[in-house]
């Protein structure tokens, strides 16, 4: 079974990794929909709360994340 759920990218940040070698760090936090769409509202309906705080030293999946953007998750148990 997995859940289905739709998060809006709230901020990006990057700074320089304590190992300079690694290049930057990207912290991404996402929450949970609310309006919008009636899709978002049903998201937001199951999902009213939460956060997702990510962080990573790939430039490439760093920037990935777009401000403002929506994407879904999928929890899928491993």
């Amino acid at each position: 079974m997995s859940v289905r759920a739709k998060f809006k990218v709230m901020s990006t940040t990057q700074r320089q990794h304590w190992d300079s070698q690694k290049g930057n760090l990207h912290e991404i936090e996402l929450q949970p929909v609310m309006s919008g769409s009636p899709e978002n509202e049903a998201f937001y309906a199951a999902t009213p709360g939460g956060s997702v705080k990510l962080m990573t030293v790939s430039d490439e999946a760093g920037t990935q994340f777009e401000l403002g953007a929506e994407y879904y998750i999928d929890f899928t148990k491993a």
